[in-house]
């Protein structure tokens, strides 16, 4: 059930109530709070995915029925604080937020400077800052994220963007947001989520006719249209889904782009650069995007000749991926404004089983020499568990300033015969990592919504993990099954282990601003 559909419910219902609360995920959106203002007091609800026990009823209900006369803010400050603290004793390793929103405040402070905030983005993208605007987005916290559904603390991303209509939204939502805590694991947590598109823009234009149906002012959708047409117009100019590969590199036909692939598009598009793009994605250029989902494209926010010139100066050149041996490191050199264009940086390692390839996933390992050159980590080691390698792919690190950290990471795996991502966790107290429990794995990583909770692994239960396979012909196969099925125990050990005696090759992959990958050369580690 939507928002629009939800909306239609609590409409029709005719009651308004002292709190809506959500035992849900993913529901303490500001988009949630313009859709609930008109049938409640408060919104009671979860930035992140809840852990699978929920709500802790006992407490609050019993302190409700002591005491009828309870300030609703008072009983939602029992379900905050009970919640939180029986997932911290109870669900080691998952991320925990629950938060009260006053939504009278919420409707009367929150539009207007909404509106600005909206206003001052799209400002910043007429006057070609878009990289700014990417790079406050990168950065800032984001909730469910393997599942790219794109939800953001929304003050925390005002922050980041630093505008004063920005500085205003903050001072409001921090007023209207009477009650926040989150488990110790996770930052930037501050009680009102939004969605802002970043990792998948196949999803703006139905989000944004959702926008419609509930009434939410359209210069935020406007906004994020305006953005995801220029992130995605980056991606085409990087050279669209071929650049998102790493099957090049890995079978040796790496080939450093170099050609003005956005004159190309304005040349076969009549000089229409708008039509070219559009062109390009119904054509295949943007995975998850097609003729159905692209009318975002319309709203690019600069004219054909500047975005043309700002793709083309704003590109990511894989002509400089190129591993250099010095002594017995290799090491990648990239200009000062080079790495202003790179968001993230992983490991990739293959493993030649003597069929063909075994790819084994990302992993944030990586140094700098003194000159800022990246150095290649060679060691064949990686992800174990219980001594057996498995796919790992890297998702989330977190760094505090007392110098705690958390990094998270998935194993795909079938669990008992359901696919499911094995969530694996390194933080200070488990410097060597643990398996925190499993998560239902999705189609292509995407969903509109997210299960709750992670299933508790259990003495007994069987586990299979899973790997992509390459032929040698360079055509992916499947996902195979790597190792022997495993029993859990009740001591499972996470480790880093050599991978096995044959020879594998190791690349990096660096994203860019436009959360296009590009994957360096490989190198070949016998």
């Amino acid at each position: 059930m939507d928002l629009a559909k939800l909306d239609r419910a609590l409409s029709s219902g005719g009651v308004t109530f002292d709190f809506i609360g959500f035992d849900a995920c993913l529901m303490a959106t500001a988009e949630t709070a313009f859709m609930t203002e008109k049938y409640a007091d408060y919104l009671i609800a979860s930035e992140e995915t809840e852990p699978g026990i929920g709500w802790y009823y006992t407490n609050w209900l019993s302190a409700l029925g002591r005491n009828s006369s309870l300030p609703t803010l008072e009983i939602g400050k029992n379900i905050v604080d009970d919640f939180v603290g029986t997932c911290a004793k109870q669900c080691r390793g998952q991320k925990t937020t629950l938060s009260v929103i006053d939504l009278a405040e919420f409707a009367n402070t929150v539009p207007e400077c909404m509106s600005g905030f909206a206003q001052s983005i799209s400002t910043e993208l007429k006057n070609e800052n878009y990289q700014r605007i990417s790079n406050a987005r990168y950065n800032t916290r984001e909730f469910a994220q393997s599942s790219k559904i794109d939800q953001v603390d929304l003050i925390h991303l005002a922050e980041n963007i630093g505008t004063p209509q920005a500085s205003d939204l903050v001072r409001v939502l921090k007023s209207a947001v009477k009650y926040n805590q989150s488990s110790r694991d996770i930052t930037h947590a501050n009680g009102v989520s939004i969605y802002f598109p970043y990792k998948a823009a196949s999803k703006v234009d139905s989000a944004c006719s959702t926008y419609s149906q509930i009434g939410m002012d359209s210069d935020y959708a406007r906004a994020i249209r305006q953005f995801a047409s220029m992130e995605t117009g980056g991606q085409i100019a990087s050279g669209g889904s071929s650049a998102s590969s790493p099957v090049s590199s890995l079978f040796g036909s790496f080939m450093p782009s170099g050609s003005d692939i956005m004159s190309e598009i304005i040349s076969q598009a009549g000089g229409e650069l708008v039509n070219g793009l559009m062109s390009s994605i119904s054509s295949g250029a943007v995975s998850g995007l097609d003729i159905s989902n692209i009318s975002f494209m319309k709203d690019l926010p600069v004219s054909d000749d500047s975005a043309s010139a700002f793709f083309s100066s704003n590109r990511l050149d894989e002509s400089d991926l190129i591993w250099k041996r010095n002594g017995s490191d290799y090491t990648v050199s990239l200009s000062e404004k080079q790495w202003e264009l790179v968001h993230g940086l992983d490991k990739n390692m293959f493993y030649d089983d003597g069929s063909g390839y075994i790819d084994l996933g990302t992993d944030n390992v990586f140094d700098f020499a003194g000159n800022g050159d990246l150095i290649a980590d060679t060691e064949k080691t990686w992800v174990s568990v219980n001594g057996q390698p498995v796919a790992y792919y890297h998702m989330d690190t977190t760094e505090y300033g007392d110098d705690r950290y958390s990094i998270s990471g998935y194993v795909p795996a079938f669990l008992n015969g359901d696919r499911v991502n094995l969530i694996v966790v390194y933080d200070n107290n488990n410097p060597d990592g643990y398996i925190a429990g499993a998560s239902a794995d999705y189609r292509d990583g995407e969903t509109d919504t997210a299960a709750k909770s992670l299933t508790e692994l259990r003495k007994g239960d069987k586990l299979d993990f899973i790997c992509d396979y390459y032929s040698y012909d360079g055509e992916y196969i499947d996902s195979f099954y790597i190792g022997k099925q495993m029993t859990v125990s009740s001591d499972m050990k996470i480790s880093d282990t050599v991978v096995g005696e044959r020879a594998v090759k190791i690349m990096y992959r660096f994203t860019d601003i436009y959360n296009q990958a590009h994957w360096t050369e490989a190198i070949d580690i016998k």
